[in-house]
């Protein structure tokens, strides 16, 4: 098994190891914007879930093994409707509803090609690309086995979720300091 190692800052150790493909990616803990950013995706999100009995919501580190062995990820949060709560156990051992990531420069390519190849090959319903200098948030859901943009809004505007019933978040609310 391969392992790759990230960019990081002087004096941090590894806390977060994930295989994608067979391959180890080991990487920082996130930075504090990233954290920010997650904390108010995940309050948003957590309300509307709980207020309407919708499911679970998770954030990271939380292991989601997709293949034994083969997959093994860490979204920053994630998802699972009521009917499918069977794939929470010990860890989540089997696919999400929905998936977020927040992008950092040393993930970029991971998060917006890697992963987005390996979540549409499971079918994750809904995929959610965070890019924090940007201030972007754009929400991908499952057409015909490939992802398509259904949501997308930058530096103002709304995002909608198609999985997530009658989500709807003001990105200003996410990314304002």
């Amino acid at each position: 098994m391969e392992t790759h190692i990230l960019e990081r800052p002087l004096g941090q150790d590894f806390d977060l190891t994930e295989i994608i493909n067979g391959e180890e990616f080991m990487s920082p803990s996130p930075l504090s914007k990233h954290q920010r950013i997650a904390k108010k995706l995940d309050r948003a999100i957590d309300r509307h879930v709980e207020a309407n009995s919708l499911g679970e919501l998770f954030f990271s580190p939380l292991d989601v093994i997709l293949e034994e062995g083969i997959n093994r990820v860490q979204p920053d949060i994630l998802f699972i409707r009521k009917k499918n709560t069977a794939i929470i156990q010990d860890w989540i051992r089997g696919v999400p509803d929905m998936v977020c990531e927040i992008v950092s420069t040393g993930t970029y390519r991971r998060d917006t090609d890697i992963k987005k190849e390996l979540y549409e090959k499971y079918g994750v319903h809904e995929y959610w690309i965070v890019i924090p200098e940007l201030k972007m948030l754009e929400i991908l859901t499952i057409e015909d086995g490939k992802y398509e943009l259904y949501s997308y809004a930058e530096g103002e505007g709304m995002v909608t979720s198609k999985v997530i019933d009658g989500l709807q978040i003001n990105i200003k609310d996410i990314f304002e300091d």
